[in-house]
């Protein structure tokens, strides 16, 4: 069984949008703005070096709808998955931009993928 230290966690968001496509694009168009400003352009390839939070590339990023407004935001990457501290500091994030109405953190469901 799993302790604390290395439990996986995710984020929890709510919002006004309608589909997984929607709030994906919520959560990467600050990042994104902020990648051009400070460069120029932004190429695809871009997302896995920009860090959404200390330790958690945009890139690495899942989001998925588990009830109407609501998704969870977890980390993709088997080599940096979301520990409490990073989606602590993830959630902080999302919660500066303003992306969605409510962010909360929350262990990840372990029989899930």
């Amino acid at each position: 069984m799993k302790n604390s230290s290395n439990r996986l966690y995710c984020v929890v968001v709510e919002g006004s949008y309608f589909s997984e496509a929607e709030a994906k694009r919520a959560l990467l168009d600050p990042f994104i703005e902020d990648w051009v400003e400070e460069r120029g352009h932004f190429r695809a390839h871009n997302l896995s070096e920009i860090e959404a939070a200390p330790g958690v590339a945009l890139g690495a990023l899942a989001i998925e709808m588990i009830d109407e407004g609501v998704f969870e935001i977890t980390s993709a990457d088997p080599d940096h998955p979301l520990t409490e501290h990073r989606a602590r500091c993830l959630a902080e994030t999302i919660r500066r931009h303003n992306m969605f109405d409510a962010v909360e953190i929350e262990p990840c469901d372990e029989n899930r993928v």
